[in-house]
């Protein structure tokens, strides 16, 4: 679902780009044509590493706010999601005049989506779309919304913002790939274990991973401290995932199935 999402993420976002060129602007400075070159052709490891190398040199560009979105949507592609948040946070703090702050604000909720703090990311959602209920993003805006409702297990606000996606932006890309839009993207899962540490998470994960189970981690945010959920399976029903919760306990897993 993380990888699905943010795919679709990235691609709206390079959508917009070509229809409205503040999104991505050109790269006026000569070195920035380069990270600029890797990010459009998937080689995000690569765009990474230049913009990076081009921070690290005195005299950065004029349009570094344009690197910086660069280097966000890059660590995003790459999964690094609380690096991309960062990214995203200094072009809304430190460049207040920047034509990319709308774009670097869903950014920054999209970071926080993927990284399960869908709070947060509603939060950055509806400031944007109070600004401009109606402007570039909001069919992109209510999507994003109506998802983080489902996640957070609010069904009836979920199909509000699908509603209104559906009355004010018929013809939005969500509504057509998406076709049974109406039904909630939700799911049950059972977590089997919650830590501080990433590296923690990961070892268990692969653990189940080479037991032939379809563990993933999610992380979640509160008061400023990241926790990693490792997490087995994604059930239509809460039947689906107590049969497996079960199996797991007798494993010796502490287990707990969360919406």
């Amino acid at each position: 679902m993380r990888k699905y999402f943010l795919k679709k993420a990235l691609c709206g976002l390079i959508f917009c780009s070509c229809l409205f060129p503040g999104v991505m602007p050109e790269a006026h400075a000569l070195n920035l044509d380069k990270a600029r070159f890797y990010f459009l052709n998937g080689d995000y490891g690569s765009c990474i590493k230049e913009g990076e190398r081009i921070l690290a040199v005195p005299g950065n560009p004029g349009d570094i706010d344009s690197l910086y979105y660069l280097l966000g949507l890059s660590y995003l592609k790459e999964g690094n999601y609380l690096r991309a948040s960062d990214i995203f946070e200094i072009i809304l703090k430190e460049f207040k005049n920047s034509s990319l702050r709308q774009e670097a604000k869903l950014g920054l909720g999209d970071a926080y989506y993927l990284r399960g703090q869908y709070n947060k990311a509603a939060d950055c959602y509806k400031d944007l779309l109070s600004r401009d209920h109606k402007g570039k993003f909001s069919g992109v805006l209510y999507y994003r919304l109506s998802q983080c409702a489902f996640k957070s297990g609010n069904i009836s606000e979920g199909n509000d913002y699908l509603g209104r996606l559906k009355k004010y932006f018929p013809l939005n890309p969500e509504l057509i790939v998406n076709k049974d839009w109406s039904c909630p993207v939700s799911y049950y899962t059972v977590q089997v274990g919650s830590f501080s540490k990433s590296q923690n998470a990961k070892n268990l994960t692969q653990r189940l991973i080479q037991k032939n189970y379809p563990a993933y981690i999610e992380e979640a945010g509160a008061q400023g401290k990241i926790t990693y959920r490792v997490r087995v399976g994604k059930f239509n029903s809460q039947q689906g995932a107590a049969d497996l919760a079960d199996k797991l306990s007798r494993e010796g897993y502490p287990t707990k199935i969360c919406p």
